[in-house]
């Protein structure tokens, strides 16, 4: 599959009485956001707000962050099975609007929902304080359970970013990127000397709000599978989940998932990138053996020298992505696991709940018990309500003056398991 993503650079944000995109500037009608995101009956009220940054300004409790994209050429639509038809993507020309995001609000569960702070010690450790935030702050309906609440304010994020990216459609793009992977033969013979590489993408399936979706499936309803990586590239996966916001993959870690960007960067250089194998986190053993056995099983069918594996969240789904590494070690093919660690405040903790010696390559994102203090801002968008039982916090997190003390696990994207941030640790 060849896919052309066209970057249209977005600058700055603004409400204004027509929505469009005019010298890199986004204009948005906050009325037919409102409208559009009160069509569902599950939502009793939703606040439309902008976050730009270098602000002071906290957006908290985060539930999704989505980037706008159109699909302007090719088969199907951006969020296939969700917004658009069940159509295989990944093709064509995607137009993206760069540099702005959708974030979503709302006390789903009140413990793993995140904060991105714009300005302060906080701003360096989400990438979300980069971009220009259309936030929505969705008050659910008076009776519905967390599962509705969940669906309603992840189709709201969803329908506003394609209103959103449908503004630029008919806009020039200020830089094309092309990504091309070929059928599995083509791709193996072009570049016969090189060392053939996948890329095992471990999504979040745990159920209970943890949950990703594939084509519009519950991917804990799936067995791994093989994808091609520009399918990811056009919105085949999307977040569901609630889980600690340092590590959540959000639809926008998904669409501009850097591991793949980096092994295409590499493709043709110092590696044959082959393409992705998609697998899930799972809750029973019997079901971590049969999702890690199919991941070795895909390794070796497509005759890979080495793979990538990264993991999503942290305990549980450890053992899924040690068994995933032993067992593709088992096959031959060498790993890298990219995770991060749980290593208590003094990082003199065990990392991870598993290990095993195959797993001698690893990337970390960083440790999420580290702890940090946040400013006060000016500007909250969403409400401190839950500050202290986030994920990270603790009583008397959230101070009188506005500041907070918390493990940088409350910080949406800190640690990121995908390599979306600045923090790691290197052997020396």
């Amino acid at each position: 599959m060849r896919l052309e993503l066209g970057e249209i650079l977005i600058k700055d944000v603004q409400f204004g009485d027509v929505s469009k995109v005019e010298n890199g500037t986004l204009f948005i009608n906050r009325d037919e956001i409102h409208a559009l995101v009160m069509e569902n009956e599950y939502i009793k009220s939703c606040k439309v707000d902008l976050a730009k940054p270098g602000e002071e300004t906290r957006i908290t409790p985060v539930k999704d962050v989505i980037e706008p994209r159109v699909k302007v050429d090719g088969p199907g639509g951006m969020f296939p099975g969700v917004i658009n038809k069940v159509t295989t993507v990944g093709s064509g020309r995607t137009h993206v609007l760069k540099g702005a995001a959708v974030v979503t609000c709302g006390k789903i569960v009140g413990f793993q929902e995140g904060i991105i702070d714009m300005s302060g010690t906080g701003a360096d450790f989400t990438p979300f304080s980069k971009t220009n935030n259309i936030c929505v702050v969705i008050e659910p309906a008076d009776g519905i359970n967390q599962y509705d609440y969940e669906a309603a304010a992840r189709m709201a994020g969803l329908r506003v970013a394609t209103y959103i990216g449908e503004l630029g459609r008919a806009v020039t793009p200020d830089v094309v990127n092309v990504y091309e992977t070929k059928p599995v033969f083509e791709q193996a013979a072009e570049y016969p000397e090189l060392p053939k590489v996948g890329y095992v993408y471990m999504l979040q399936t745990q159920g209970l709000l943890h949950d990703t979706y594939v084509y519009g499936v519950d991917a804990k309803k799936i067995v791994p599978t093989i994808l091609y990586p520009t399918e990811v590239m056009d919105g085949a996966i999307l977040s569901g989940n609630c889980v600690s916001a340092c590590d959540k993959n959000t639809s926008y870690h998904h669409l501009n998932n850097p591991i793949i960007k980096h092994l295409y960067a590499e493709h043709g250089k110092s590696i044959n990138f082959m393409g992705v194998i998609i697998t899930n986190e799972n809750v029973y053993l019997a079901d971590k053996e049969r999702s890690s056995n199919w991941t070795a099983k895909f390794a070796k069918f497509l005759g890979l020298d080495g793979v990538i594996v990264s993991q999503e969240g942290f305990g549980n789904p450890d053992t899924d992505l040690i068994m995933n590494c032993k067992k593709i070690e088992a096959e031959g093919v060498k790993t890298v696991i990219v995770t991060d660690e749980y290593a208590g405040r003094d990082g003199s903790s065990q990392s991870l709940a598993d290990a095993d010696p195959s797993a001698d390559a690893v990337v970390t994102g960083g440790n999420a018990n580290e702890t940090i203090e946040l400013p006060p801002m000016k500007k909250i968008i969403g409400m401190l309500d839950y500050t202290d039982k986030i994920a990270g916090g603790f009583d008397g997190s959230l101070r009188p003056d506005g500041s907070i003390v918390a493990e940088i696990q409350v910080i949406t994207g800190a640690t990121n398991e995908l390599g979306f941030n600045k923090l790691t640790a290197r052997t020396f």
